[in-house]
């Protein structure tokens, strides 16, 4: 068990032992160092003492935090305190390890025939290594399995009856069960004198049916089974089990939307199990709605009460509100778009680290629920207003809009800023792009839904005076705000060596795929927040919403009957995400070199080479890239590494590229949005011979194109678009022509004859559920949905979703 496990008060306490200078947290610091993982530095070993200049500081709890970020074991750390010969910490944390061990199932009372089968359980949760004694009286049973959680007694005898119990031992820690007593009852068979059903089966007598009930009333289901030994009840909602609810009736007060779905229910014994049928529970709208209601006119001089109501003629206000109300009307969207921007390597500001892993996160997520993502990181104010302007393109009637921000911002007289990578130090409005702005041109697109979520700083830009008066708002009740932090508040994310989220994506990547209205996912998010101790008092989720209808970032896509603007957004988002098609080089050597593409973001992507085929006069030889043009963004010491972690992407990993039988190199591109022309660079192939020391080499210039989002030109101005979020702004700054975008691809000559195909081609919806390196987009673009399911972890990141890691309270970086 981790140190991790422990309890806030019992790291306090324990911590209080160790801050001390004769036997505290230094001899303890060099005990653990005999295993080098836990093994501290010596700049940890300063942050450490350096906590008692602070009032709430303690180095014993620090220390306690490092090695819970390491994963050290209860057992280890009890070893280390007994090497330092702290007996007072050693017995403390001995008592609260046997706390620790719990009895989850207890032995229960049983009845049976001579010469039948009786079976005593008992379970229990705590450190590895947990041992079971089962006892009879006094007497221990030695039996094959008495020392096992279950005990089990057959051929069963009269001297098998009696008081039973469980102890469950780790180390010099007991926990001992409840008595149980086992008595034999005179039949001639099996006990049917007793149970009306028999130990030879067991049935099912009363099936759940399914409701239909109002949000606020109370669910009650009910299950019955006859069986010998009686059954127990364990009721499932969508297939997880109600922990709480283990009787033969299921009885759910204040119904709400989140209780609708499909229960069952299992029913088992010691011999048999049974499932009951799957009752459907739907939940409609509340009866509350189907009140009257007043229209006061509030015109000058004017008293006038209207009073209407919804019960048709003839029909009694009760006896309506107890009939069942009618199905909610389905919603749904034309199409869903999303454009998520995350900025972290800024030029005049804090370097932030939380971007890349919440931006691949969220796009994951985003792409399972059928949104039609641009992912992009690391844009200055012209590729950001250039990207906001190709995202409201991609928008009309009906569509389902998502913008999210993941980088420096602020927030000014209820305005809020998203800051560029390029910003200068004191940066103003001028060179910042207004989210309200973006929003005003988002509704006269008539969306069915605007959700903005924004990850960012809130608090007031003192550099700034300037008031922007962004275009008026429409009354469409469809507009969500999701703020990661409070108005007048910072934003956090957790400084860490690997890639981890930030807190606000930590917590919502939990909730974002529930079929819930927006609004209602967003509080549940700010709840499970709420609850966590490193963000309470630092960070808070804030909603602002006029949502009226309960639409959800799940609704289905229904296409609306203007298919030539559905097929349009399509090739629109599609020419964003083209990859070059994998090719083979051949050489005069003989040697044949694969190169496979892969994105990672809409404007970052990876570049593998491998050796398919080589002569055998030829000892060693591999394929290196270089000579790429200076437009895009390449480490050139993370270049050609056999891993894509040494490469810098740590967000790919091995598993998701095809498993070749030869090792590869990879390079890894960024910045693509900046690429001018088209991406040529040179593949040098360096080998050897048999019978010669000296290395040969040969180079082959490769282009492939304008890759992903550089078909976009996005580092070019828009005609028609002034400063997003000047002073003088107007809400025509976004106005550019419909069809300067497919002017753009034109250009391309590669992209002419795909755009012909595509256009003319039902393109599907859906989209890869996951950023997983391909050889080609054409297949991987077109791939049928796949069933939602909450994103894996990263592959680098162990970091707990809601426990953030101790120590990292000492690692907060603002937005």
């Amino acid at each position: 068990m981790n140190i991790g496990s422990l309890s806030e008060e019992v790291l306090n306490s324990l911590s209080k032992l160790l801050d001390n200078s004769i036997c505290g947290w230094r001899q303890l610091a060099n005990a653990v160092s005999e295993q080098p993982k836990f093994r501290c530095s010596e700049s940890e070993l300063t942050c450490c003492s350096l906590q008692v200049l602070s009032a709430a500081g303690s180095p014993g709890r620090t220390l306690l935090a490092r090695l819970a970020d390491r994963s050290c074991s209860l057992d280890f750390l009890l070893h280390c305190l007994r090497k330092i010969d702290h007996q007072e910490a050693v017995q403390y944390l001995t008592s609260i390890e046997a706390e620790l061990i719990q009895i989850t199932v207890q032995p229960q009372n049983q009845q049976a025939s001579v010469g039948g089968r009786v079976v005593l359980i008992c379970r229990a949760t705590g450190p590895p290594g947990l041992s079971y004694q089962w006892f009879r009286g006094k007497e221990e049973i030695f039996d094959q399995t008495g020392s096992t959680p279950e005990l089990v007694l057959c051929p069963s005898a009269l001297v098998h009856q009696g008081p039973y119990i469980c102890r469950v031992n780790h180390g010099e820690n007991v926990v001992f069960s409840k008595w149980a007593h086992v008595r034999f009852v005179q039949s001639a068979g099996c006990s049917s004198t007793l149970f009306t059903g028999s130990v030879s089966g067991l049935h099912v007598i009363v099936q759940p049916q399914s409701k239909s009930v109002s949000e606020g009333d109370t669910l009650l289901l009910e299950c019955s089974a006859e069986a010998n030994p009686p059954a127990q009840y364990q009721w499932y909602h969508n297939t997880e089990p109600l922990t709480q609810h283990k009787t033969r009736s299921l009885k759910i007060p204040c119904v709400t939307t989140a209780q609708r779905g499909q229960y069952k229910c299992k029913m088992f014994n010691l011999y048999h199990e049974a499932w009951s049928d799957t009752a459907t529970v739907t939940i409609g709208p509340s009866s509350i709605t189907e009140a009257s209601w007043v229209e006061v006119d509030r015109g000058r001089g004017s008293q006038q009460e209207v009073h209407r109501s919804t019960y048709g003629a003839g029909s009694h206000p009760l006896q309506q509100i107890v009939n069942p109300p009618p199905p909610a009307r389905l919603l749904y969207a034309t199409d869903k778009v999303a454009l998520l921007i995350g900025n972290m390597n800024y030029h005049y500001h804090t370097q932030l680290s939380a971007p890349i892993a919440d931006v691949h996160e969220l796009t994951n997520l985003l792409r399972q629920m059928d949104f039609k993502v641009v992912s992009l990181l690391d844009l200055n104010w012209q590729e950001m207003h250039s990207a906001v302007t190709e995202f409201l393109l991609l928008l009309d009637k009906g569509v389902y809009g998502l913008l999210y921000f993941a980088g420096h911002g602020y927030e000014n007289f209820g305005n809020s800023f998203m800051v560029p990578i390029d910003a200068p130090a004191s940066y103003t409005s001028e060179h910042c792009l207004c989210v309200q702005n973006i929003l005003t041109r988002m509704q006269e697109k008539e969306t069915g839904l605007n959700v903005l979520l924004l990850d960012m700083c809130r608090k007031r830009n003192l550099n700034d005076d300037i008031i922007v008066q962004p275009g008026l708002l429409k009354v469409t009740a469809n507009i969500v705000f999701g703020y990661a932090t409070c108005a007048d508040a910072e934003a956090y994310e957790v400084k860490r060596e690997d890639v981890s989220n930030g807190i606000f994506i930590s917590f919502l990547k939990r909730r974002v795929c529930e079929d819930e209205k927006v609004t209602v996912m967003l509080d549940r998010v700010a709840e499970d927040m709420g609850r966590c101790q490193i963000t309470r008092g630092r960070q808070a989720l804030e909603l602002r919403s006029n949502l009226s209808e309960r639409r959800s970032l799940i609704d289905q896509i229904q296409a609306s009957e203007c298919s030539t603007s559905h097929s349009a957004r399509n090739l629109q988002w599609v020419v964003a995400h083209v990859l070059p098609q994998s090719r083979c080089l051949e050489f005069d050597c003989g040697a044949k070199v694969q190169l496979g593409f892969a994105a990672e973001f809409s404007n970052i992507m990876v570049i593998y080479t491998r050796i398919l085929e080589k002569p055998e006069e030829i000892a060693s030889c591999c394929a290196h890239l270089t000579d790429f043009p200076e437009d895009v963004a390449i480490n050139l010491k993370k270049s050609n590494q056999e891993t894509l972690l040494e490469a810098g992407s740590l967000l790919l990993i091995n598993e998701n590229l095809p498993s070749p039988e030869v090792s590869s190199l990879y390079t890894r591109i960024r910045c693509l949005q900046r690429l001018k022309r088209d991406l040529t660079f040179t593949v040098c192939l360096q080998y050897t011979y048999s019978n010669m020391d000296e290395e040969v080499q040969e180079r082959q210039t490769v282009s492939v194109g304008k890759p992903l989002v550089s078909k976009l030109n996005l580092h070019e101005p828009r005609p028609t678009c002034a400063s997003s979020c000047s002073s003088s702004f107007s809400p025509d700054s976004f106005n550019v022509p419909e069809c300067s975008f497919f002017n753009s691809v034109a250009e391309s000559s590669e992209w002419s004859y795909q755009a012909q195909t595509a256009a003319t081609t039902d393109l599907p919806t859906s989209t890869r559920s996951a950023n997983v390196p391909e050889e080609t987009v054409c297949h991987e673009l077109f791939d049928p949905p796949k069933p939602l399911v909450v994103s894996s972890s990263l592959p680098h990141s162990q970091l707990n979703d809601t426990n953030f890691k101790f120590s990292d309270i000492y690692n907060f970086q603002s937005h």
